[in-house]
């Protein structure tokens, strides 16, 4: 175990967990003792990269010891998006590609954010900077990360920067990039044999808007009508959540990856609010948000504005 830990946010996705396996390698390269772990279960679509690439997973934490003396963020900076206790840490670094929020420490540190589609992206940048290798099995990693985050290139928030690193990691991978890609992507999608409370807390994250906390999941599918089905269960479970854990608002974003559509699930209060930030009108807790498919890009930033606005 060591005194140092990496970690992504909470309910991780495939770049939370493989941004904290990558920096830690790089930071284990530089001299320190590094350990990445991983705030929550591993998704489908991530353990398909970790088994691809023979890699596994990190071990699950929800807070840290005593017998760790620092940490490092990556793939956010939110505290309610972080580890339990994370007050109780000296933070070293972050290295992000979201919003910076609620953010702030007794000392300085290493931050680094950027406007990118993933946070791989930018840790690619510091290996080349420092001139270290990137292995086989990282870069596979990494690459798998770039591919989620902008949904094969499909996002908003991808940028000609991500697509670079991406050809770059998939040669060293030694992997056919949209093939894999698309292998990966659609592992992910699998929710017949998830729970809904899987569905819900899979990949989503706790936002302060205004006076409101708001959280907002997302899942991708391939049919977006199949999950529906489960319409009503997830609406019930989201409304006992939204009591349970003190949320306003919970909104789950259902994304067909193929069709480059979402269809949202909105409960709780501020109905009207989403309605406005969109444009759009909610009919029976549901919402159409043609071409919507990030929520860093065009989800979060509408709500806040609204929010607070």
């Amino acid at each position: 175990m060591s005194n140092i830990l990496v970690f992504g946010h909470k309910s991780p996705d495939t770049d939370a967990v493989t941004s904290a396996i990558s920096f830690a390698y790089l930071q284990n390269q530089l001299g320190k003792d590094v350990e990445p772990v991983a705030l929550g279960e591993i998704s489908e679509e991530t353990q398909y990269a970790l088994d691809f690439f023979n890699t596994k997973a990190p071990r699950i934490v929800t807070e840290a010891d005593s017998n760790v003396e620092a940490v490092m963020l990556v793939d956010h900076n939110e505290p309610q998006q972080s580890l339990d206790n994370i007050d109780e840490f000296e933070i070293l670094s972050v290295v992000d590609h979201h919003r910076i929020a609620n953010f702030e420490t007794a000392g300085p540190l290493y931050y680094r954010a950027e406007p990118v589609g993933c946070t791989n992206t930018i840790i690619f940048k510091i290996y080349k900077e420092y001139g270290i290798d990137v292995p086989k099995d990282i870069a596979g990693l990494m690459l798998s990360a770039i591919i989620s985050d902008t949904l094969l290139f499909k996002s908003p928030t991808c940028t000609a920067e991500d697509e670079r690193a991406a050809q770059e990691l998939a040669e060293i991978a030694e992997v056919d990039l949209h093939a894999y890609g698309m292998k990966m992507l659609k592992a992910g999608t699998n929710v017949n044999s998830k729970s809904a409370q899987d569905i819900l807390n899979g990949d989503a994250k706790s936002f302060e808007m205004g006076d409101k906390t708001v959280r907002i999941g997302q899942v991708n599918v391939v049919d977006v009508q199949e999950l529906l089905q489960r319409k009503d269960e997830l609406i019930e479970l989201a409304e006992k959540n939204n009591v349970a854990e003190g949320y306003d608002l919970t909104l789950l974003l259902i994304t067909n990856i193929l069709e480059s559509d979402t269809v949202g699930l909105v409960v709780g209060s501020g109905i009207e609010t989403v309605e406005a930030a969109f444009n759009e009108t909610v009919n029976d807790h549901q919402i159409k948000l043609p071409g919507v498919v990030s929520r860093k890009k065009q989800v979060v930033p509408p709500l806040t504005d609204a929010f607070e606005g």
